[in-house]
Formats: structure tokens, C-alpha cells, sequence
């Protein structure tokens, strides 16, 4: 179940996360006994849910919508990530979504998506034996001299030496 103490304070200063949590709990108990009261509570938590402020930044990203891509993401790593389809992912256009995620996290989405390939091929590089040639193509890299270029500017080292000091 998502967190939902963020939201803002609903009827009678209650948190807006407990009043729908409430709800929906006696919605499910309505279900059986009567249909009508439960669409009602539905209702309620659904309008109590829409008038909640979203937890995002001015002008960043909400966290669904950074879910959304941390999933996106790791799901496509191994093949070509554009800013129109993590754009997509977000619900936004892409003009917008690459101010939103620079807002957000500090980072353009091309070098987020940069260090999520790095991160992968740390990972590759620790738990396998794969070349580092193939650990490239998994990565989404184009090819071994793109992994060590990317890897030396994300890292500081390049990805034969991190591998030999990961292993010793």
C-alpha cells in the first residue's frame, strides 16, 4: 500500500491519509452489505484524494511520476531511452518534462539515465564474468569504448580497473 501521510490534513484535522485510509476500509466492509454505501465512500476518498496538494517540488516532478520512470527505466536500460518517451512515461510533453526533472532531481534526464546504465554495469561487472563488450550492450551502450567513457566520467575510473578493485 503507497504512503499516504503526506497528504494534507482532511475533515476535522485528520490526516487526509488516514481519513482515506478510513474509507476505504469501511467501503470494503460495505461492499457485501450494501453496494450504494460502499460507491459512496469510494466517492468521498476519491474527492478527499483529488483536493490532497501533491508532494513534488514547484515546478519538479510528483513522486508517482518519478516512479513511473525509476520503472521505466530499469525495464529499458538494455535498449535507447528518449527524452519523448520518458516524457510519455511522465504524463508530459517533453519540453516541459525536461525543466520538471531538472527541477526535481538536479540532473537532465539523459544524465540520470547515464548513471542508471553505470549502476547496472557495476552491477554486471560484480556479480558476473560477462566482457565488459557485452556488459555494454546490456547497458544500453552503444558499444566496450562508449561503457569506458561513460564509466570514466561517472566513476573516475575506468571499468577493468573498478572491476579488479571490486573483485580484490
Amino acid at each position: 500500500m503507497s504512503d499516504t501521510s503526506s497528504l494534507s490534513n482532511g475533515p476535522a484535522g485528520a490526516p487526509a491519509g488516514e481519513v482515506i485510509a478510513a474509507l476505504l476500509a469501511d467501503a470494503g466492509a460495505a461492499v457485501a452489505v450494501d453496494r450504494a454505501a460502499a460507491r459512496f465512500l469510494l466517492t468521498r476518498a476519491i474527492a478527499l484524494l483529488d483536493d490532497a496538494p501533491q508532494d513534488s517540488r514547484p515546478g519538479g516532478l510528483a513522486a508517482w511520476q518519478m516512479r513511473r520512470l525509476e520503472r521505466f527505466v530499469e525495464a529499458n536500460l538494455g535498449s535507447p531511452i528518449t527524452l519523448e518517451s520518458m516524457a510519455a512515461t511522465a504524463r508530459l510533453s517533453s519540453s516541459h518534462f525536461g525543466r520538471a526533472f531538472k527541477a526535481t532531481g538536479g540532473e537532465t534526464p539523459h544524465s540520470w539515465v547515464l548513471r542508471k546504465r553505470v549502476e547496472r554495469a557495476r552491477k554486471l561487472m560484480r556479480e558476473s564474468t560477462l566482457p565488459l563488450a557485452e556488459i555494454a550492450l546490456d547497458c544500453g551502450l552503444s558499444d566496450q569504448s562508449h561503457l569506458n567513457r561513460v564509466f570514466r566520467r561517472y566513476s573516475g575510473v575506468s571499468p577493468n580497473a573498478w572491476r579488479r578493485m571490486a573483485r580484490a
